[in-house]
């Protein structure tokens, strides 16, 4: 059983984004439309998870299938949709988890739904400082019950998506 373990804010983060994402690019080539930092790791200031969520985006769904056996061999361990339809979902490091590339093809709604929800924790500071503060409460509560640190978390990110999508 894993530890839900969330950090203070790591200055190191974006480079670590940074370094993995030029890998991915070189990799899949013109394949790749664009790449993204998103989560809580890409918020400066806000606690999380270690783990690096990067959003790739491809140029159809079926280049991350083709793609799997190459982005293992960088260490990524294929998902499939992982539960989300429309995705394809890889994660890096195994139980001490380093990266997660959350792969959507152009156009894909779910796209503006992460980065919006990322900018508007960038652009509301006060915002983002509670919903670090409530990862840190859920962690300590729940520290070894992932589904419940989840699942604690469900009504804020439902919250500040409405928000950040302008649906609220």
């Amino acid at each position: 059983m894993r530890k839900v373990e969330v950090v203070a804010y790591d200055e190191t983060w974006p480079k670590l984004f940074d370094t993995e994402a030029d890998e991915i690019r070189h990799l899949l080539g013109n394949h790749c439309v664009s790449i993204h930092h998103i989560g809580s790791t890409a918020v400066q200031g806000l606690a999380a998870k270690p783990v690096i969520d990067m959003l790739a985006v491809v140029d159809e769904i079926e280049t991350a299938e083709r793609f799997a056996e190459e982005l293992q061999q960088l260490g990524y361990k294929a998902k499939g949709k992982n539960g989300l339809p429309g995705r394809r979902y890889f994660e890096k490091g195994g139980n001490e988890r380093t990266h997660h590339l959350h792969c959507y093809e152009n156009g894909s709604p779910e796209i503006f739904r992460h980065l919006a929800f990322r900018d508007f924790l960038r652009e509301h500071p006060q915002q983002a400082a509670a919903y670090g503060d409530l990862k840190l409460s859920l962690a300590k509560q729940y520290p070894l019950d992932i589904g419940r640190y989840i699942d604690g978390k469900q009504a804020m990110i439902q919250r500040i998506e409405k928000q950040a999508t302008g649906e609220i």
